[in-house]
Formats: structure tokens, C-alpha cells, sequence
């Protein structure tokens, strides 16, 4: 893997320390990358122009209510579109705090209200608990629009890596109930597939980035005991894309996702669905998150946000 590696991830990649989940240390994974966002956020400027809140919104029927975050531009004179953000980490990691300065920048980037949801995380919620947990915010966010200044049918759904499946899903979900409108999916390098048989899938070995073994974790916990997977939890697996929103994906050339994503935007474009696709080569799983002044890190940023202000503001 190492040879492949983009010129400016080099360096990096050769200090990273090798990283291995387990059932047993989940909950001290948990807390050390709760500790490292939090020291991160302390550290950080505070973004005056942006107002944070959160709430809590009715989950599914009979379910618990779901804790959102809500981000929005401290002066707002004119009618916005919105953003419903879906936080990463493999189903089984993350919270929606960890996204904090990254939804503040994207809110004065973009002029656009965002609502993150903090869905449920597996083993303890597996499917479909975190799903339903993303459309119940998905339809609060549409329900409560005008109150929050925002268009509701410029709503956009975008998420990263297990964020990304969720954001696939989501549109899935939405399409088939006859949901809220989603005007447009930025899912970015998404966790699609939980039967792990493709190429990429299985070449992906390095513990010191995401890889084969952190996937199939990641599945295991996410999908317990469902013995036939819906293609809610795993978009692979559906075999009609057609309706879905306008698509956004991503994807480095060496994530263990890459073949999946692939495959997932062949079939979105077979099904007439408007879809740009970019692919990077030499990079892993969230590179720009580990080498964000990096060149490349920096192109991937600046073209996904691009993309997405045409979405909203075309």
C-alpha cells in the first residue's frame, strides 16, 4: 500500500500508529476520540457568526427522542437551504460534537442553516435504530423549516463514510415511504456494502488507517442479528436507484469502499440519476481529515463544497 501512496500522504502515513477495534475496547475507543475532538474544539476560534443549539425531536413511533445540533448564520436575511449532516465512524463511532467547527465553517461557507443529527451508535443500536434515528431529524428538519428560515425543498443530505451509507440509505428510505424531499445526496466515500467481496474490500489490510478488519466490525455490530440485510442498512444491495436525488460521491483509490462506490455510481447513472463522481488517486480513507494542508486534501475539500453550493444555491 505503501508505494502507492500519494507524495504528500507519505510522510504522514509512515508516523501513524496502528489502530485495532475490538468489541472489548470499543467503549475506551469511544472516550479517547470523545477527548481528542473535545481538546481539538477548546483549541479552535470561536465562530461568532454562527449560532449553536441543540434539541431533542420525536424518534420513530414508541422509540426515544432523537438529539440533534443546529447550526445557523447569527444574521439571517433571506430564506436559506439546509443541510441535514450525518457524522461518520464506521456505525459503531462518533458523535454529532466531534462535527462542530466543521458545521460552523460550512454554514458561513455556504449561507445555509445545518442540522446534525446524533443518531444511535452500534452494537447497543444496530439496525435500523441509527437510520430511523436520521429520518425522524430528516422529517423534523422538513416539518420546522419555515421557523428556521429555510427553504424545505432545498434540503440536501450529506454524510462520510458510515455517515455516507446512512446518507444513501436515507435517500432510499425517504424515496420508498414517500418521504420529505431531498433535493440532493453528497454521500462521501460511504460504507455501502457489508458482504465484503470486493476487490478493495479485501486489499485494504493497514491497521494504521481504516481497513478490512475495522469494516467488517463495523457490519458485524451495525447488522447483529439480521440474517437477510435490507438495502436500508447496506445501499449496495438495492437493485432500484431510480428517483433518487442528484448525487455528489467521492472516493480514494485506496479505501477498502472504492470498488463499491464505484459500482454504486455506475448503477445511480444507469438509473438516470444525475451523478459526479471523482475519484483520487494515492489516497486512503479520510485522508484529508489526517492531512488537511495537504494539496490534495485541499482539492478534495474545496470540490465537494463547490458542488454542494451549486447544489444549494443553483
Amino acid at each position: 500500500m505503501e508505494e502507492k501512496l500519494h507524495p504528500e500522504l507519505k510522510e504522514l502515513f509512515s508516523v501513524l500508529p496502528e489502530v485495532i477495534y475490538t468489541r472489548e475496547n470499543l467503549g475506551a475507543k469511544r472516550k479517547e476520540m470523545h477527548e481528542m475532538f473535545a481538546g481539538l474544539a477548546a483549541s479552535l476560534p470561536v465562530n461568532d457568526e454562527v449560532l449553536t443549539s441543540e434539541r431533542y425531536v420525536p424518534g420513530a413511533a414508541g422509540d426515544t427522542d432523537v438529539r440533534i445540533k443546529i447550526y445557523e448564520p447569527k444574521v439571517e436575511d433571506e430564506i436559506l437551504p439546509g443541510i441535514l449532516y450525518i457524522h461518520g465512524g464506521g456505525y459503531i463511532l462518533g458523535s454529532a460534537d466531534m462535527m462542530d467547527h466543521a458545521m460552523q465553517q460550512l454554514v458561513s461557507e455556504l449561507n445555509c442553516v445545518i442540522v446534525s443529527v446524533d443518531y444511535r451508535l452500534a452494537p447497543e443500536h444496530p439496525f435500523p435504530a441509527p437510520l430511523e434515528d436520521c429520518y425522524a431529524a430528516l422529517q423534523w428538519f422538513s416539518e420546522h423549516a419555515e421557523e428556521l428560515g429555510v427553504n424545505s425543498s432545498r434540503i440536501a443530505v450529506v454524510g462520510a463514510s458510515a455517515g455516507g451509507g446512512l446518507t444513501a440509505a436515507l435517500s432510499l428510505l425517504a424515496r420508498d415511504r414517500k418521504g420529505p424531499s431531498i433535493a440532493f445526496q453528497m454521500p462521501l466515500y460511504p460504507m455501502l456494502d457489508d458482504r465484503g467481496t470486493s476487490k478493495s474490500s479485501n486489499e485494504i489490510t493497514d491497521e494504521r488507517v481504516w481497513s478490512k478488519a475495522k469494516t467488517q466490525l463495523g457490519w458485524e455490530m451495525y447488522l447483529e442479528d439480521n440474517r437477510e440485510v435490507s438495502p436500508y442498512a447496506a445501499p449496495a444491495r438495492a437493485t432500484d436507484l431510480s428517483g433518487l436525488p442528484p448525487t455528489y460521491t467521492c472516493v480514494g483509490d485506496l479505501d477498502p469502499f472504492r470498488d463499491e462506490i464505484i459500482d454504486y455510481v455506475l448503477r445511480l447513472t444507469q438509473a438516470g440519476v444525475p451523478t459526479e463522481f471523482h475519484l483520487y488517486p494515492g489516497c486512503f480513507h479520510g485522508f484529508e481529515e489526517y492531512a488537511p494542508a495537504a494539496e490534495i486534501s485541499q482539492r478534495f475539500v474545496k470540490e465537494y463544497k463547490e458542488a454542494l453550493k451549486r447544489a444549494l444555491h443553483q
